[in-house]
């Protein structure tokens, strides 16, 4: 089974595993720096493009949204059947929503500055997850708010701001 994934995002629910490199280049968790003033302001990267806003748009899903795809490709798989699959909501969000989810999410404006276009960057990447909703019976279940939601509590735990759902510390 070939997924072909979309923009990967978020965490999980608990708070305990989410994204994580150095350099940072994905939009999320890079806007969660400039909000934690790791980096001085996000870079958007073009506002002149064919889009309703002008930013980019592209598909982001949910990584347990991925994680359960994953699980149907095996039963797939186990019936002697293989596929290569899209995996998206179908729906983009433009750089500036995903902006407004984060700031609405996190109580906080992002330091942003606007910078050219980077090459190759085109307006719009959407998946057409249709054929993954018609032979695993898959679809992704979460919006753009649980994304970042979610990758909001990451970063928080991992900062040392709030703990995991369900860890406690103890004294020893």
């Amino acid at each position: 089974m070939a997924f072909r994934y979309f923009n990967a995002a978020g965490a999980d629910e608990n708070g305990v595993v989410g994204e994580l490199h150095s350099p940072e280049t994905h939009l999320i968790p890079s806007a969660f720096e400039a909000i934690s003033g790791e980096r001085a302001e996000l870079e958007i990267f073009g506002n002149d493009y064919p889009t309703p806003d002008g930013t980019c748009v592209r598909d982001y899903i949910h990584v347990s949204d991925l994680a359960e795809a994953h699980v149907l490709g095996l039963e797939y798989l186990e019936k002697g059947e293989s596929g290569a699959l899209n995996l998206g909501t179908g729906r983009g969000n433009s750089v500036n929503e995903v902006l407004s989810s984060i700031e609405r999410i996190s109580g906080r404006q992002v330091p942003k500055r606007l910078a050219p276009r980077r090459p190759g960057d085109t307006p719009e990447l959407v998946a057409d997850p249709s054929k993954a909703e018609r032979l695993l019976n898959w679809k992704a279940k979460r919006s753009l708010d649980e994304i970042v939601s979610t990758a909001w509590k990451w970063d928080q735990t991992r900062r040392g701001l709030t703990r995991p759902a369900g860890i406690r510390r103890t004294n020893s």
